[in-house]
């Protein structure tokens, strides 16, 4: 309700995100408003993969800790993949921001493999999604929030095909689903 009353946020295609089984939410990443955004926004409660550093900043890592996987950015550990690959498997949504982190620029860069190994070991489907408007309300580094609308489009999910393995999958998501979500962008 915030969101939509002081930022006017427009929201497109929410019906696109399956309301049941492994769901991976990938999105671009312009601000540190974009998790609370996706976490209001979403109708299933999600989890997000969040960097290892985030779990310790006073009164923030508190918050993270209840909603987030840890992910050292130096070097990803197996027990990251294999807890959010197990969370999927259970049926839950994961968000990941599959540049690996803020984007400061705004610009589009190629997806962490990260994304593509959790897709194909959990066979979830990976729903893209466009942020817009997060970066001029809350740019990074700034002290306080700037008034600007903010948009949020979900595209259509993209799942394994038929013919196509599990490592298959995984490739083609690393390498289109940045497209993916920047196609997305010019629809607004």
């Amino acid at each position: 309700m915030l969101f939509k009353i002081i930022f006017r946020l427009k929201v497109y295609d929410l019906k696109s995100i399956p309301e049941k089984g492994g769901v991976i939410i990938a999105a671009n990443h312009i601000s540190f408003l974009d998790p609370p955004l996706l976490w209001a926004v979403l109708k299933r409660k999600p989890t997000f993969i969040a960097k290892k550093y985030l779990f310790s900043v006073p009164i923030i890592g508190h918050i993270v800790r209840l909603y987030s996987i840890p992910v050292d950015v130096v070097r990803t550990r197996p027990s990251t993949i294999k807890e959010a690959v197990r969370r999927l498997k259970n049926g839950e949504l994961l968000v990941i921001f599959p540049e690996g982190g803020i984007n400061h620029d705004g610009s589009f860069i190629n997806a962490k493999r990260g994304i593509g190994m959790i897709a194909s070991m959990s066979g979830a489907c990976v729903v893209p999604a466009f942020i817009d408007g997060t970066q001029r309300v809350l740019p990074v580094g700034a002290r306080f929030f700037k008034m600007s609308n903010i948009t949020l489009r979900f595209g259509c999910p993209l799942k394994l095909e038929k013919g196509e393995d599990e490592d298959e999958f995984g490739e083609r998501i690393c390498r289109d689903i940045m497209d993916r979500i920047k196609s997305l962008g010019s629809c607004l």
